[in-house]
């Protein structure tokens, strides 16, 4: 019988040269927008700055423009992300390549990060670390300091579909000077609201709809003004929002014209046999409106459909469909005109 794993390897030897090929090519594509980014001066919100070589929703052109524009110091070109599955697609990746900061990137499973590790380009080219561990706002610290970060850094970026509030919350051995943090727009932009901390808490449980997790842009906004961080925008997809420390807040007065925050049209929900069910708008909400949330505020717990609503009418007109009006309307609206 033929070695599997002979077979593997024979695989990855014919297909690395296409992958490196194709890597060159994001990067050089990436390095002409980077460039053309970083010339703008003044932007009307970080939507114009927007452009994807490895992250999901134009995050690397933000990302970019928010460090040049920072004026970060050699001696802080340095990144933690984590919720980076094999760092395939991240926000932190051509800030790595194109800049060649230092970074520390962690994920929950260890498959995945094995995965990464076998990007050996990576690991000799640049300087990176990766570790499998399931992150809690217990942990963090430790974590982060083991994995030789603390005191200042240039970015830390945080996705972990679940307890990202309250981790952002916990951490306290870096300073970085921009922070990322994902938040669920399913929750609207009315209330300060998280999952209530579970530290064994996994976003795909089928009660969950795939739609229950992290927290709204409000409970980040004010947990970050807390922690002496100025909000900045979101990108236009309604996924990450960010922030620049106090200290460094004045180089973005008068650089962005509109702190827009944008609410997401993904249509991620899923049915509890986990298949897609693309449920959109404000109704994504209803799918898990008996589940508990927490005042980040207050530190109240109360169901999601008692807080109703949860959506300024901003976000509404943005999120549903204007109502169709029928031809009987139409025609009664006339007759009434003519009246």
């Amino acid at each position: 019988m033929f070695d599997s794993r002979l077979s593997r390897r024979i695989r990855s030897y014919l297909t690395r040269p296409l992958e490196e090929s194709g890597d060159r090519s994001q990067l050089l594509l990436g390095r002409l927008a980077s460039w053309q980014v970083r010339a703008l001066e003044t932007v009307s919100s970080l939507e114009q700055v927007e452009f994807k070589v490895f992250s999901q929703w134009g995050e690397d052109g933000i990302i970019d423009w928010l460090v040049e524009r920072a004026e970060i110091p050699a001696h802080l070109h340095t990144f933690v992300e984590f919720g980076v599955e094999s760092y395939v697609e991240a926000n932190t990746r051509f800030l790595l390549q194109n800049r060649n900061w230092r970074g520390l990137v962690m994920d929950g499973s260890v498959n995945l990060i094995e995965q990464l590790k076998r990007n050996q380009r990576l690991f000799w080219a640049h300087d990176l670390s990766a570790k499998a561990v399931f992150i809690t706002r217990e942990n963090i610290n430790e974590l982060l300091v083991e994995g030789g970060f603390s005191g200042e850094i240039g970015l830390l970026s945080i996705d972990i579909d679940g307890n990202d509030y309250w981790v952002w919350e916990s951490i306290s051995a870096v300073r970085p000077v921009l922070c990322i943090c994902e938040y669920n727009a399913v929750f609207g932009d009315m209330w300060p609201l998280s999952i209530p901390y579970d530290r064994n808490f996994v976003r795909t449980r089928p009660e969950y709809r795939n739609l229950y997790f992290g927290a709204s842009i409000t409970a980040l906004r004010r947990l970050a003004k807390r922690k002496g961080y100025t909000f900045l925008g979101t990108n236009s997809a309604g996924v990450n929002a960010f922030f620049v420390r106090d200290d460094y807040a004045a180089r973005f007065e008068a650089a962005i014209a509109n702190t827009a925050l944008f609410p997401s049209k993904l249509r991620e929900s899923m049915s509890e046999s986990r298949r897609l069910s693309f449920q959109r708008g404000s109704a994504r909400a209803d799918l898990i409106e008996r589940l508990p949330v927490v005042n980040t505020e207050t530190q109240e717990q109360h169901i999601l459909r008692d807080l109703k609503p949860l959506y300024s009418d901003e976000w509404m007109q943005i999120i549903e469909l204007p109502r169709l009006v029928k031809p009987a309307e139409l025609l009664s609206n006339a007759n009434s005109d003519l009246a």
